[in-house]
């Protein structure tokens, strides 16, 4: 959902100096704790040590809500950027080194064992250059086969949906140093399904320090990321409770609240009244259904309905089983609003061009004092002659004509509906005391009423609309 007002900005100065002083006192108890001089424990701490977390982290979005559920009060207080902010303006090195600043090692390698990418983190980890390195067996480079033929084939996930399996095993340096790594790796497939390469973020977890700086630069990275978008970003667990949520999901809420006040609640709590049901039906459809999930919804709130897109998906932990939904949800009212607007204007013009060219399909010519002339051109349907009747007696009537001259010089053909449509306008005009004059009946037009048996007695019928001219005005004479 997208929100459509931005918050005023005195207040995102006093949002911004209470985050920092929040921050500031998180890397403190950080810096106590890494030292040992402070009992485990703080919200940082609990943010950072979570099994979960240290999972979730390396990209797999499956992993990532764990992080997100249990840092929910460090989300409230570094998750808008200040973080970056406050620790430069203390000059604390140590959490600028726990920062997401320096690229991952990233490793490809064939089936076989031959690698085929080696970026330049891994070779700050494990010390071999790509030039080395590139080639060669990856058990040969650092001492480890971390993904077994077994796990590639049971990697099944389609890369659309961009998902992680894990593994952790012994390593080595190129100087001989043992490593304990996490592999977090996808299988990679070729257009016939088969296995190219596995590719994996491989991260040191055997440094304590290093491990929880690793996970807390990660994760306040995507904090800063999802804080920051103006669509609402959300995570609940298999029970519909919040587990993660954004600033903007929860600036949204009926009364605005803080982050951390949505997390452990559900819907029934959290929204407008009335809505809990509405969403709770389409999200267990995309629990049972297993798969990512693209609408649009329109609900009904105390400040009128309003319109989102939606895209909501279950997530998974690393053995594929469902644990919980995520949702991106985007305001479009006004987009719908400006399109309603648009298809009714676009209404308006159309029967704007429809009047015009009616008027412009029964013109009605004044000739002269009582004299009126209605010149037909094109095809005559039901609609248009009403329209004719319509105009040619509230022509008469507003200008006292008492001859009509209806010419039919331009209609292209003259059926029984044409010459019914016909005589029923001469009559009406007579029993207005007009007199009609019929023109521009050509030969064949003549023996096709001759054939119809239409009655035209009482009706003048001339050739040309000349004609009819000067019969009229010669009977104005008189």
């Amino acid at each position: 959902m997208m929100r459509e007002d931005l918050s005023e900005a005195g207040r995102l100065r006093e949002e911004n100096a209470e985050l920092r002083a929040r921050v500031a006192a998180l890397e403190k108890a950080l810096a106590e704790r890494s030292s040992g001089r402070a009992p485990d424990g703080t919200a940082l701490d609990g943010a950072a040590s979570n099994g979960a977390a240290s999972n979730g982290a390396a990209s797999n979005g499956a992993a990532s809500n764990g992080a997100a559920s249990n840092g929910a009060a460090s989300n409230g207080a570094a998750s808008n950027g200040a973080a970056l902010d406050a620790a430069a303006s203390a000059g604390d090195h140590a959490a600028l080194d726990g920062l997401p600043t320096e690229v991952p090692a990233v490793i490809y390698w064939r089936p076989d064992g031959t690698v085929t990418h080696w970026n330049d983190g891994a070779e700050r980890l494990f010390g071999w250059s790509a030039r080395e390195a590139l080639g060669r067996r990856l058990a040969d480079l650092v001492a480890a086969d971390p993904v077994s033929p077994a796990a590639v084939r049971a990697f099944d996930s389609p890369r659309a949906e961009s998902r992680f399996a894990a593994a952790s095993s012994e390593a080595r340096t190129r100087e001989g140093h043992a490593l304990l790594c996490r592999w977090t790796y996808a299988v990679l497939r070729d257009d016939r399904g088969d296995a190219r390469e596995i590719a994996a973020i491989v991260d040191d977890t055997g440094d304590q320090r290093r491990r929880e700086r690793t996970v807390h630069g990660r994760y306040q990275m995507l904090l800063q990321l999802v804080d920051n978008a103006r669509s609402f970003i959300f995570v609940k667990d298999i029970a519909g409770r919040y587990v993660f949520a954004n600033r903007a999901y929860a600036q949204a809420q009926p009364v605005e609240k803080h982050v951390v006040e949505l997390i452990g609640r559900d819907d029934r709590e959290a929204l407008f009244p009335g809505i809990a049901e509405v969403l709770a039906a389409k999200e267990q459809e995309v629990m049972t259904g297993g798969r990512v999930m693209q609408f649009e919804e329109a609900l009904q709130t105390v400040n009128g309905q309003l319109h989102y897109f939606t895209v909501k998906f279950p997530i998974h932990d690393e053995r594929g089983q469902p644990i919980g939904l995520g949702g991106i949800v985007t305001e479009i009212t006004s987009l719908r609003r400006a399109e309603a607007e648009r298809a009714a204007l676009q209404e308006e013009i159309i029967a704007t061009q429809q009047a015009a060219l009616r008027e412009l399909s029964t013109p009605l010519i004044p000739l002269a004092d009582g004299v009126v002339a209605m010149p037909l051109v094109g095809t005559i349907d039901t609609g248009r002659a009403a329209q004719i009747m319509e105009t040619l007696l509230s022509g008469i009537s507003s200008q006292g004509a008492h001859t009509a001259i209806l010419d039919i010089t331009g209609v292209r053909a003259v059926d029984t509906h044409v010459a019914d449509a016909l005589t029923r306008t001469a009559r009406a005009a007579q029993l207005l005391g007009t007199r009609v004059v019929l023109t521009g009946v050509r030969p064949e037009v003549a023996q096709t009423l001759v054939t119809l048996g239409v009655d035209l007695s009482g009706i003048t019928t001339l050739s040309t609309l000349q004609s009819g001219i000067a019969n009229a005005l010669r009977h104005a004479r008189r």
